[in-house]
């Protein structure tokens, strides 16, 4: 693997990379109504550090690593307010032609089923070679070169071989190594990863999670982990956002988090993660209900209507995000009076 250019060249553990502040995106949806998807979203993601972005499907996880992306449907989908920046840079009011720049090169991304993501009519190398090839400006054959290198980094046997295959060819567990070397040939600064083990057996899932280890230690990346698989956060990250129905609902370490929930969602979440050698009696606890539609939000704390210890005043008005002395934040009004638990009871 070739080393990083001076201007790409790994930077210091703990410089801030990737500074969401305040995003909100909008979707246009039925007859001309918007809808909020992200709604006030902010975090800050480090050099070597994994962030996990954590929460039921609908909560707008996947919406905001669109956002970051700048991969939005055109028509229906747009930031309305907010800034993104790259080491810096807000990435919300440049061109397309700028982004596409800055999409491969700067910032990679894995989705989670790279069924949908590979094209079907073009060999593996060919899809990563073109990446290459875009962004750093090489011939065809050294385009391929790397292609074949980088299918070798992620464990890929005979990555020759595999190169001139298409992705129908390849098992569930090599797609996902192949989406991976795509995302990471041109040794982007912040990896962005969208579920990207949720489809595949424990096994090939212990591999994909060291895989990704391995290589942020080796190039200093920032990780965006999204998933809403808390077993996986506990492997993988460092700092954890909780969202639920577009919202930031709680932010903390993994520590805190796993042994302290301020909020009763992120609670119900930690509650419904199976353990090892749990007696027989022990029963998961599901949190009951679904997140609302956006269109259809319930007035005040929009996780009351799920809440067990939801009270009046919980749909009198919105609650803030609090932040709090030690770095952590929570949305929860009641959070001081409550001693939430973070296992199933029995």
């Amino acid at each position: 693997m070739q080393a990083a250019s001076p201007q790409t060249a790994p930077p210091k553990a703990g410089t801030p990379l990737l500074e969401v502040q305040d995003l909100h995106t909008s979707f246009i949806v039925g007859e001309g109504q918007t809808v909020r998807a992200v709604d006030g979203v902010s975090f800050v993601v480090n050099a070597g550090e994994t962030l996990a972005i954590v929460g039921e499907s609908g909560s707008g996880k996947s919406v905001t690593s669109l956002s970051i992306m700048r991969l939005l449907p055109k028509k229906i989908g747009k930031i309305s307010k907010g800034t993104i920046r790259l080491r810096g840079r807000d990435l919300v009011p440049i061109s397309d032609r700028e982004m596409r720049n800055v999409r491969g090169n700067d910032i990679g991304m894995i989705f989670q089923e790279p069924m949908t993501s590979l094209n079907p009519v073009h060999t593996i190398g060919q899809q990563i070679a073109e990446v290459v090839i875009q962004h750093q400006k090489v011939s065809k054959s050294e385009g391929m070169k790397r292609a074949i290198e980088m299918l070798e980094v992620v464990g890929i046997p005979e990555p020759a071989r595999r190169a001139a295959q298409y992705p129908h060819e390849m098992s569930g567990g090599m797609r996902q190594r192949a989406m991976i070397a795509m995302a990471l040939s041109c040794e982007p600064s912040v990896l962005i990863a969208d579920e990207p083990t949720t489809a595949l057996d424990v096994t090939i899932q212990a591999q994909i999670l060291d895989l990704m280890r391995n290589l942020q230690e080796r190039l200093g990346m920032a990780i965006v982990f999204i998933t809403h698989d808390l077993g996986v956060v506990a492997e993988m990250a460092q700092r954890v956002v909780v969202m639920y129905a577009g919202q930031v609902v709680e932010t903390g370490t993994v520590e805190e988090i796993f042994t302290r929930p301020l909020m009763p969602y992120t609670s119900g979440l930690m509650q419904s993660i199976p353990r090892m050698g749990a007696e027989e009696k022990t029963r998961l606890q599901a949190i009951p209900g679904y997140v609302p539609l956006l269109t259809k939000l319930p007035s005040g704390c929009r996780f009351r209507t799920r809440c067990a210890y939801a009270e009046e005043r919980c749909a009198t008005s919105e609650p803030p995000l609090e932040q709090l002395e030690n770095g952590r934040s929570v949305r929860c009004i009641r959070w001081k009076e409550l001693d939430l638990p973070t296992r199933a009871s029995a």
